[in-house]
């Protein structure tokens, strides 16, 4: 996402003035960084109900028969976390989700403005620079490595996060450190990145499709709506973008959740396979319903989420380039 080029006034030779667009103005890599990050904590901080109540509805198939499934709604179990763990236990592992988050964000945005560089200097693409299907390609595919480069770097507390999200009743986990401490003693090393294949398949995709449908949106309406606040632009075409890689990824997000629970607090596994065999357990369990388990609280979720993260992103960089240039 790069900074909008401003128009200035210039005076040629004869006294004409003329209005000439001047180039973005740059921010520094720490600028960057931090922009990404503040960004990316803030969103998830004012989702943090919605998410946990996602995390809470995806992972209920894994320990619940049918007939609980199906008295299950978001309005019962938002009054079951109030009524057994108080009003509070909606941030509960919001710690580490900003923990996680700050350093995510700042990694996925950073790496996805140099992946877009790198690509751009492909010489097929470069020749096409004016191309939609080029630039989209560019966006799809630097979102995608973005996503990957971000989530692996910084997996082990995205489990922390999930596991300490998912805990109700008993707290098996007391902390960050206390669940990092714990899952590498009784799991392994390895524990700490049980799940990141089909993490990486979800998160991949998803930042792709994320970025790719923002980018898109946001220049079109530009294009067409000139006039438009640069902040509600930035906000609608990110809500927009998060409905749409929700949508698609669902289902592999809700494996992942699965996945990264297996063994937590010393319970028996439940899936034995691999993705495959996962999502064809849920669906013989669970019905095909069963894979979009959670999907209308992701929705509340993602589209002041990530419009939010976008507009904050996009906020910050105007502030951030106009102190830095004084």
């Amino acid at each position: 996402m790069q900074m909008e080029a401003r128009v200035g006034v210039a005076v040629d030779g004869g006294g004409v003035r003329k209005l000439v667009q001047q180039p973005p103005k740059q921010i520094g890599a720490v600028s960057q960084l931090l922009a990404g990050g503040v960004a990316g904590a803030l969103s998830k901080t004012c989702t943090a109900p919605l998410a946990r109540l996602t995390i809470l509805f995806q992972v209920q198939g894994m320990h619940s028969n049918v007939a609980t499934l199906r008295k299950a709604s978001i309005w019962n179990e938002a009054s079951r976390i109030i009524h057994e763990e108080g009003f509070r236990a909606f941030w509960k592992g919001n710690l580490v989700t900003i923990a996680h988050r700050l350093p995510y964000s700042s990694v996925n945005f950073y790496s996805y403005e140099h992946y877009k560089k790198l690509l751009k200097m492909i010489p097929g693409i470069q020749s096409h620079s004016d191309n939609v299907s080029a630039d989209l390609c560019v966006h799809f595919v630097g979102g995608g490595m973005a996503g990957i480069t971000a989530a692996t770097s910084t997996y082990p507390l995205d489990l922390v996060r999930t596991r300490l999200a998912a805990q109700t009743n008993f707290n098996y986990y007391r902390g960050i450190w206390h669940a990092l401490h714990t899952i590498s003693k009784e799991e392994g090393l390895f524990g700490l990145y049980k799940g990141l294949g089909t993490t990486l398949l979800t998160v991949g995709p998803s930042i792709a499709i994320s970025f790719s449908v923002y980018e898109t949106l946001r220049s079109f309406w530009q294009s067409n709506r000139s006039n438009d606040s640069p902040v509600a632009v930035s906000l609608a075409c990110g809500s927009l973008s998060g409905i749409a890689s929700s949508t698609v990824t669902f289902p592999l997000d809700l494996v992942r959740r699965r996945k990264q629970l297996e063994g937590a607090g010393g319970r028996a596994r439940v899936y034995t396979t691999g993705l495959y065999g996962v999502l064809r357990h849920i669906i013989q369990t669970e019905g095909v319903r069963g894979l979009y388990r959670g999907i209308l609280p992701e929705y509340y979720k993602v589209v002041p989420g990530v419009g939010i993260c976008f507009m904050t992103y996009e906020t910050l960089k105007m502030i951030l380039s106009d102190i830095a240039t004084g």
